[in-house]
């Protein structure tokens, strides 16, 4: 079986769950996490000590680098600052990679989904803490009570991020 090739793209204190979490399956799902960032030394700390794991150097704005690393790859984790990720998942969607981000399904994101689809990629957004975490546990929550015959006339929910 080929080994498949996850970038994650962003290093910051956010990813480091994601790549110990990746990093911990990788020799039993056979996967090469690449782990990038602006700042090589923080890449490099992120990945310490950890199964298939790499670090590597790259600056987002050199798109020649970035569009080489993402056609490296067979799947994409945006990291980075939510302003980034439009231009990102639309270069992803180009290469045919699937990509997942925690950040908010935008409408200009959403306006990629034809695209998307065209070019059979899957693109997760909002799969973080909050958005994301927050979202899944509390349709759990729902589809037990709903389960259990109990009609939910409302559902409040707070949560907050934690700093980065």
């Amino acid at each position: 079986m080929t080994m498949k090739k996850i970038l994650i793209l962003g290093a910051g204190r956010s990813s480091s769950s994601a790549i110990r979490y990746l990093a911990s399956n990788s020799i039993s799902e056979n996967w090469q996490i690449s782990v990038a960032d602006l700042d090589i030394n923080l890449a490099k700390k992120q990945i310490s000590g950890l199964d298939n794991c790499i670090a590597k150097e790259l600056d987002i704005s050199d798109t020649e680098n970035l569009n080489s690393e993402i056609s490296a790859h067979d799947i994409i984790i945006s990291m980075l600052p939510a302003q980034f990720n439009f231009e990102l998942i639309k270069t992803c969607i180009s290469y045919k990679k699937n990509v997942l981000t925690p950040s908010y399904q935008t409408d200009e994101i959403f306006s990629l989904d034809s695209f998307a689809k065209e070019n059979n990629v899957l693109v997760l957004n909002e799969m973080g803490l909050d958005p994301g975490i927050d979202h899944m546990s509390a349709m759990q929550i729902l589809d037990n009570l709903r389960a259990k015959g109990a009609l939910v006339k409302s559902f409040k929910s707070y949560t907050g991020g934690l700093v980065a």
